[in-house]
């Protein structure tokens, strides 16, 4: 008995990353339908003809520059099914995810007292600090050369 090659890694890393597609298009659309959400014509047509491609290709997408090798959607497309997921799921489609205890994560300003976290301050009597200075005669990481001196 021949046995069969094994398949690349390269391959079975393609053919997971079209079940993961699919499921998520299937998600998506068992969601809507359960939640009662109608989608619109677009949407109903993304679902259905992304899954088709996917299917038939094992991507949906044909330029190579649109999403990473292996995958089966483009970042694009992506994008549009995590929308219609969140839509489904009765989500703000819009609203930003990094919350963190009612406050937003990336905000430069601490809420409670409306200081900028990233401003050099003394933490003991809360004046502003200056700038820690550089100890006179210390080298510099690249140490400028004229041309001349050489």
């Amino acid at each position: 008995m021949k046995r069969k090659p094994p398949a690349s890694p390269y391959e079975l890393q393609r053919k997971a990353a079209q079940r993961v597609a699919l499921n998520a298009l299937k998600r998506a659309r068992r969601s809507a339908e359960k939640a009662g959400v109608s989608l619109s014509e677009w949407e109903d047509e993304f679902l259905t003809s992304v899954s088709e491609r996917v299917k038939e290709h094992g991507r949906a997408f044909g330029d190579p520059e649109l999403g990473g090798p292996g995958q089966a959607l483009s970042a694009m497309q992506g994008r549009k099914l995590k929308e219609i997921a969140k839509k489904a799921n009765g989500e703000d489609r819009f609203s930003p995810k990094n919350k963190a205890n009612g406050k937003d994560r990336f905000s430069p300003k601490n809420k409670a007292n409306g200081e900028d976290r990233f401003s050099p301050k003394n933490k003991a009597n809360g004046e502003d600090r200056a700038a820690p200075q550089r100890k006179r005669g210390a080298r510099t990481p690249y140490p400028s050369r004229d041309i001349n001196d050489e």
